[in-house]
């Protein structure tokens, strides 16, 4: 039994569902809101740090998104995810610790956020938030275009787990058309993006937000 429990908003979610569908894990989910004032008991008994995702398999339970997906690729077969070229494989824990440390806040929980997400619920967006994450997004944007540039990561090779990890925060952020722009400025990146999009994962995991 494979479940992952997550929720359905979440781009760490769709972080991992991306991984279980490109390697053609069958899987169920479970929806665990972890916003909710306290987190459910049963997401707290899976992390107790209430976050998701969670990978249930055979007994085995793993939390935090990285791991997940390491674990992901590693015991189910289909095409391997980590590059075996060193470089490569370098560039592309790089692209993750960038996406998770400098990526996600501007550009997941500033720009989309404000811009998209909040007005979707009837919210007003704090242009205060949305003014620092565009500023803080391009320098984001500039360091991914160096590295899609130079090709041993983000420029359409074979796929990895790079592409997975960024590509729901790119998803989120070019939602927004001053994200949308930010982006199309870094051709090479916007390249990148365009193909990811078109993906299936891409589309099957789509929440309509």
């Amino acid at each position: 039994m494979i479940r992952l429990t997550g929720y359905r908003y979440s781009i760490y979610t769709r972080i991992a569902r991306l991984a279980l569908i490109e390697k053609g894990v069958a899987h169920d989910l479970a929806e665990a809101d972890p916003f909710a004032d306290p987190p459910p008991a049963a997401l707290l008994a899976l992390n107790p740090f209430g976050r998701v995702p969670v990978l249930q398999h055979d007994g085995f339970t793993l939390y935090e998104t990285a791991a997940i997906l390491r674990y992901v690729d590693a015991a189910f077969p289909g095409p391997a995810l980590v590059p075996a070229d060193p470089r490569a494989a370098a560039r592309m824990a790089q692209v993750i610790g960038i996406a998770d440390a400098h990526g996600y806040w501007p550009l997941v929980r500033q720009v989309y956020a404000h811009l998209v997400f909040r007005p979707f619920e009837g919210l007003a967006p704090d242009p205060a938030e949305v003014a620092a994450g565009l500023a803080t997004a391009g320098p984001v944007l500039d360091a991914l275009e160096a590295i899609a540039a130079e090709a041993l990561q983000l420029a359409g090779g074979p796929l990895s787990l790079a592409d997975l990890h960024l590509a729901p925060m790119i998803a989120a952020f070019a939602s927004a058309p001053e994200g949308a722009a930010l982006l199309a400025a870094r051709p090479v990146l916007a390249l990148w993006w365009q193909q990811m999009a078109h993906r299936p994962s891409m589309i099957a995991t789509r929440t309509g937000r």
